[in-house]
C-alpha cells in the first residue's frame, strides 16, 4: 500500500525544524547505508545523537503517533527514532531496498521494518529533482510532496531518490513495524476502518456499525503479531 498523509507537521512544526536544521552538522550518509546501498548513495544525514535529530525526532514521531491515517494505515507497534537527510548539488541515492531488520540506535533491540515513511520538510518549488521513485508494476511511481506531507510505503519496494539539481531536499525519514505483518491485510483493515468512519452515528445504523467494528476487530485479532 502507498499512502500519501497530508499535513503531519504543521507550519509551525515545519518552522522549527527549518531553523533547527539550518545549523546543523551534517555527515556523510552512506555511514548508515548497507553493503549494496552505499555505492549508490549520495547524501548527507544528522548523526542519531546529534541533539537536533534527538529533538526533532521526537517531535515528528509524536506527531505521526497522533495523526488518525497514519495509525489506521500503519498499525503500529515499534516507530524508529526518525532520521534526517538533505540532498542537494546533485546528490542523490540509486534503487535500493531497505533492510529488513533494523537496530533501535543505543539499546540492544531490533526491529522488522514493515513499512518506510517519509515526511517532507522542504517545499517542492524549492528545488528541482529529488522525486521518491517507489517500483510497482508498472515500473515505479515518481512522488514529490508538499512540506509537511508524508509518504507511507512497503519496506519491501525498491526505491530511489532521483538527483537534487537546484536547491536542497531536506526530509525526516524512519521505519515501522506493524502489528500486522502482511501488506495486503493491513492495507484491507485500512480500507474497512476507512468505510466504517463514513457510516453515520445514530439511529437504526448503530447496530450495523456495531456488527461492522466487531468484524474489523476480529480480523485484527486474528492477524495481529505482538
Amino acid at each position: 500500500m502507498l499512502l500519501h498523509i497530508e499535513g503531519v507537521l504543521s507550519a509551525e512544526d515545519l518552522a522549527e525544524c527549518r531553523s533547527a536544521l539550518a545549523d546543523a552538522q551534517w555527515v556523510d550518509g552512506r555511514g548508515t547505508a548497507g553493503f549494496l546501498s552505499a555505492p549508490v548513495k549520495q547524501n548527507l544525514q544528522l548523526h542519531w545523537q546529534d541533539p537536533a535529530a534527538v529533538r526533532l525526532g521526537e517531535l515528528v514521531r509524536a506527531r505521526l503517533e497522533r495523526n488518525p491515517m497514519f495509525l489506521s494505515a500503519a498499525l503500529p507497534q515499534t516507530i524508529l527514532p526518525p532520521l534526517f537527510n538533505r540532498y542537494a548539488g546533485g546528490g542523490h541515492y540509486g534503487p535500493h531496498i531497505d533492510g529488513a531488520i533494523r537496530p533501535v540506535d543505543g539499546t540492544n533491540r531490533r526491529i522488522r521494518t514493515d513499512l518506510s515513511i517519509t515526511v517532507m520538510l522542504s517545499d517542492p518549488a524549492d528545488y528541482d529533482g529529488g522525486e521518491l521513485v517507489i517500483g510497482d508494476l508498472m515500473g515505479g511511481r515518481a512522488i514529490k510532496l508538499p512540506a509537511g506531507d508524508a509518504i507511507l510505503y512497503p519496506a519491501t519496494t525498491i526505491h530511489e531518490v532521483r538527483p537534487v539539481t537546484r536547491g536542497e531536499r531536506i526530509a525526516a525519514f524512519t521505519w515501522v513495524q506493524s502489528v500486522v505483518r502482511d501488506d495486503g491485510e493491513r492495507q484491507l483493515l485500512f480500507e474497512f476502518d476507512a468505510a466504517l468512519q463514513q457510516l453515520p452515528a445514530g439511529g437504526d445504523g448503530d447496530s450495523a456499525k456495531l456488527q461492522l467494528t466487531n468484524l474489523y476487530h476480529r480480523l485484527l485479532r486474528r492477524w495481529a503479531d505482538l
